[in-house]
């Protein structure tokens, strides 16, 4: 059965009808996933480029360095960029390299994008923009940042819906930090508790020019239909572009998702030129091996590891990440392990009907409510860890009620004095002690990740037994601080969901 096929009822926009078997052109490095390679484009890469990072620390200490040595181009997407005195070392940083690009050269190369979310950057007197605005004024043509805004808030309910409240309705949630040609995938955002004490993921890719422009097209692209920032604090829209929610919405949706597509599909042709041209290269070179034993030198080693970039802007039309990920749950077969985590479990429907129908073992871990980002939080939020407790004993019970709790585990993260907020799923082939795949970046699979929100993560698929273990490890440590779910978990007073929030729940549980 081909997993193209499973991906035809979906399919929105269209895709190029497949004509030949995907692994065609270099059928001695195919792998089972390349089919994904039919929707983005597929970068080849050495396992020796992926380093796996643990700690909010190593994290913090990587976007430093890395800010303070890029000489071309620095490109941050995040949601929100935080307000306290690690997230000013950070401005600080990129106004120090971008000092030093000019005394080098007087006219510096050196350019700084950032893209944030409109209702989150903007948030209180102090925020996002207010930090950034220095460097708009000190740096005008080497600058640039723009915030995004949903063109589902408008109207009305714009006007209506109060701060914090507006952000319910959809963001700008992508992370993606990258450095010339380096490049950070995440679901951490640049804000002081990524940066010591909140548990998140982060995979660095070293060295791929390739992928760095990738993303560096990608964040522009929504940068363009995006409000942009002004040395006085004001937003104003690109020339010739439609208004997120003044202007025509239908209008709007359609340029953001030619502009987007525009990227993905152009990454694609390049990247099936690059694979054709390679073959033949190493057709080529085969040959001369022949002729000249161990002379053949020059070419690069052929890629262990393969990077596909997964979009999901539902917005704009854009599914390409809940194709993926619900193709990955279907074809999981017997006896191959899933583990999914996500900081916060609210899985769409779709994605629990397959856990629920499909034959591999899942391992689910997720926040416990002490860890919830929510937990202690004034007003109606403080009652948001409540909520996700009534939807994790709702998908328990449902497992129970299936006789599936030897198939279907779930497992609370819990850490004294961490939050949890880490993303993604290893896939274990059946018979294998090693994750062959990750997916790891913004998404939680939940109803927002796919309907709501801007995402985008990577599928990282490897043959290279030292990555794998890289991945296994990092799998392994964050499994550890956890605690398997039973009947008796929902018994305990910190477990107590009150009836209006019960209530509640179903009403809103799309929008959080």
């Amino acid at each position: 059965r081909s997993s193209w096929l499973l991906l035809a009822p979906l399919l929105t926009p269209p895709v190029p009808v497949i004509t030949a078997q995907p692994c065609s052109l270099c059928p001695e490095g195919a792998h089972r996933f390349q089919w994904i390679r039919n929707l983005v484009p597929e970068f080849g890469i050495s396992s020796s480029h992926v380093k796996v990072l643990s700690s909010p620390a190593e994290f913090y200490e990587l976007l430093k360095v890395q800010i303070k040595t890029a000489k071309q181009r620095v490109v941050m997407a995040s949601l929100y960029l935080g307000t306290g005195l690690l997230e000013q070392e950070l401005v600080d940083c990129l106004e120090e390299t971008l000092e030093k690009s000019l005394q080098v050269k007087g006219s510096s190369n050196l350019r700084v994008s950032i893209l944030l979310d409109y209702t989150r950057g903007s948030r209180g007197r102090k925020n996002s923009r207010t930090m950034l605005i220095p460097l708009l004024q000190r740096f005008p043509k080497q600058v640039r940042v723009s915030l995004f805004h949903t063109p589902n808030l408008r109207g009305l309910l714009r006007l209506l819906i109060p701060e914090r409240f507006n952000e319910t309705i959809g963001l700008q949630h992508i992370k993606v930090y990258l450095f010339d040609d380096n490049v950070i995938l995440s679901g951490a955002n640049l804000s002081d508790l990524y940066f010591t004490n909140r548990q998140d993921r982060y995979v660095l890719l070293q060295d791929s020019p390739e992928i760095a422009d990738f993303f560096t097209e990608l964040v522009d692209a929504i940068g363009d239909v995006s409000l942009q920032l002004q040395r006085d604090d004001t937003v104003q829209m690109m020339e010739g572009m439609v208004h997120p929610y003044q202007g025509d919405k239908m209008a709007y949706c359609e340029i953001a998702n030619q502009r987007v597509m525009e990227v993905i599909n152009s990454a694609r042709t390049r990247q099936e030129l690059h694979h054709a041209k390679t073959f033949h290269s190493s057709q080529q070179g085969s040959s001369l091996l022949s002729q000249q034993g161990s002379q053949a030198g020059g070419l690069k080693p052929e890629p262990d590891t393969w990077i596909y970039p997964l979009i999901q802007m539902k917005p704009f039309g854009i599914q390409i990440d809940e194709m993926v990920t619900e193709t990955l749950l279907t074809e999981a077969e017997r006896d191959a392990r899933i583990y999914l985590t996500t900081g916060y479990f609210n899985l769409t429907q779709a994605y629990m009907d397959l856990i629920l129908g499909t034959r591999a073992e899942y391992r689910i871990l997720l926040a416990s409510p002490e860890v919830n980002g929510f937990f202690g939080a004034k007003g109606v939020a403080g009652a948001i860890p409540a909520a996700y407790v009534y939807i994790e004993h709702q998908f328990y019970s449902e497992v129970c009620y299936l006789h599936q709790q030897e198939r279907v585990q779930l497992q609370e993260y819990s850490r004294a004095g961490w939050t949890f907020h880490a993303k993604g799923l290893w896939l274990y082939l059946a018979g294998s002690d090693l994750p062959c795949l990750t997916l790891i970046g913004s998404p939680n699979f939940g109803y927002r990740s796919v309907h709501r929100d801007l995402e985008a993560q990577v599928a990282i698929v490897t043959e290279n037994k030292a990555l794998q273990q890289q991945l296994h490890q990092e799998q392994e440590q964050l499994y550890l601080c956890s605690g398997v779910v039973s009947s008796s978990t929902f018994e305990q007073p910190n477990r107590y969901v009150k009836l209006w929030v019960k209530l509640v729940t179903p009403l809103i549980k799309n929008f959080f």
